[in-house]
């Protein structure tokens, strides 16, 4: 199955107010993800992956502990990572519902522990990679930091709301303070209606 580039699901400028320039989202979404769509369809055909869904590729071409995953894998993940990204986001759903509010007080203590474990992993996470919260195999949330593009669906998880932390995601508005960077994102972008419907869904 070809990999398609999705449309923004908000303008380029939408997020500005919240942190994420414009410059960044036509970096982020028309170039780079617009490559693993283009380097993944170059890299599945002929393949036996070409006529397969975008998570079966996923799941079938993961290496578990390898340190650099291969190019299929690669362009595939972070293809669905990045869908996942701007989905996550927008100019609305700030507020956070309440059923999702009281199962991440449940699992955390409170939702700024939440935030603090969360941020810590995406700054913890050395190099490129993801800060993720997740529906774990035995149905309870937890943070996790994955390398590269790996992501919850390797694990057989339910992403309920991830975090890129590659440099091309921050670096024009945070330059290097990826912390800040972090900490903004769950304060002024994170659409929490989405977290909560994906966790409704789960």
């Amino acid at each position: 199955m070809a990999f398609e580039l999705p449309d923004l699901p908000y303008a380029h400028d939408a997020l500005a107010a919240g942190g994420m320039s414009e410059e960044t989202m036509k970096y982020h979404h028309d170039l780079h993800h617009a490559a693993y769509v283009t380097n993944g369809n170059n890299l599945i055909k002929g393949t036996e992956w070409e006529d397969k869904s975008l998570e079966d590729i996923i799941r079938g071409t993961y290496e578990a502990g390898a340190v650099a995953q291969n190019g299929i894998f690669n362009n595939a993940s972070q293809h669905w990572n990045h869908m996942q990204f701007w989905e996550m986001m927008g100019p609305k759903g700030r507020a956070m519902p309440s059923e999702l509010e009281a199962r991440i007080v449940d699992a955390f203590g409170s939702v700024d522990e939440f935030k603090a474990q969360f941020s810590a992993a995406g700054a913890g996470q050395f190099g490129s990679g993801w800060a993720w919260l997740v529906v774990d195999t035995d149905g309870t949330l937890k943070v996790t930091k994955t390398e590269n593009g790996v992501n919850p669906l390797c694990f057989n998880q339910t992403a309920l709301l991830g975090c890129d932390v590659w440099e091309h995601s921050y670096y024009i508005d945070f330059r290097n303070a990826r912390p800040k960077y972090l900490s903004n994102f769950l304060d002024n972008l994170v659409n929490w209606e989405n977290v909560a419907e994906r966790l409704s869904n789960a």
